[in-house]
């Protein structure tokens, strides 16, 4: 008996194709557009505080003006200024002179009781910051969070060390658990480590994974990979 020949699949509609187009240049331009607007924001921000800090004899604006006769509105240009600025104070800080004055008025600062735990909270976590600029996460992991039975993706930073590690019989792995959408928060937990599962996706997938809430996961042969990962090697610093 001769089987019915399946249908064609139904055209699609101009109002259709129309909207896959839409939605398709939305998904390209969204995060381009997002991207500008920040550094747009960013700079107009930094401009509105750095610009009234600078003599109007000295405001970059003026002397283009003075020198030029065009009278120009640049943004950007308190955020030059205040780079321009910055790196001189680093230059002049790396001298004698300029060790002297710095460790001069950092005493003068801490003489100051308020002030002084203020600037001293301040100074650690700018120096923490930049100290750290240079490491990254070394993986990402699951952990069982909240409880038994329910995983959840974080990313290893490092061994603990000191009172922390001093403090249990475990050997415990310093953790960063994100939240979704948002990575930037989350939870600092120092965890077993045998109790974490290393994932072979990289820390940029899991990443994605954490931020598109489940929707972006890596091709098969990562996921297949990370629900096959191993456990944290001894060696990871």
């Amino acid at each position: 008996m001769q089987l019915p020949e399946t249908p064609p699949p139904p055209k699609r509609g101009l109002f259709a194709g129309l909207r896959s187009s839409f939605l398709t240049g939305l998904i390209v331009i969204t995060p381009i557009g997002v991207t500008i607007w920040l550094i747009w924001t960013l700079t107009g921000w930094i401009d509105s505080w750095v610009l009234p800090l600078i003599p109007a004899s000295y405001n970059p604006a003026t002397l283009i003006r003075d020198l030029t006769g065009i009278e120009v509105n640049i943004r950007g240009i308190g955020v030059a200024t205040f780079l321009v600025f910055t790196v001189l104070v680093g230059w002049i800080a790396k001298g004698l002179i300029g060790r002297s004055l710095i460790l001069w008025a950092e005493g003068l600062v801490l003489s100051i009781p308020l002030i002084r735990s203020l600037y001293s909270g301040l100074k650690q976590i700018v120096e923490t910051v930049l100290s750290q600029g240079d490491q990254n996460f070394d993986k990402a992991a699951l952990i069982e969070y909240p409880r038994k039975g329910i995983w959840a993706i974080c990313f290893i930073a490092s061994n603990a060390k000191g009172e922390v590690q001093a403090s249990t019989a475990e050997d415990v792995v310093a953790v960063f658990m994100p939240t979704t959408p948002n990575p930037t928060s989350g939870f600092l937990l120092f965890v077993p480590r045998k109790d974490l599962i290393v994932l072979d996706m990289s820390v940029e997938d899991a990443a994605k994974l954490i931020i598109s809430a489940g929707l972006v996961y890596p091709n098969g042969e990562d996921a297949k990979a990370a629900v096959e990962g191993g456990r944290l090697p001894d060696a990871a610093e």
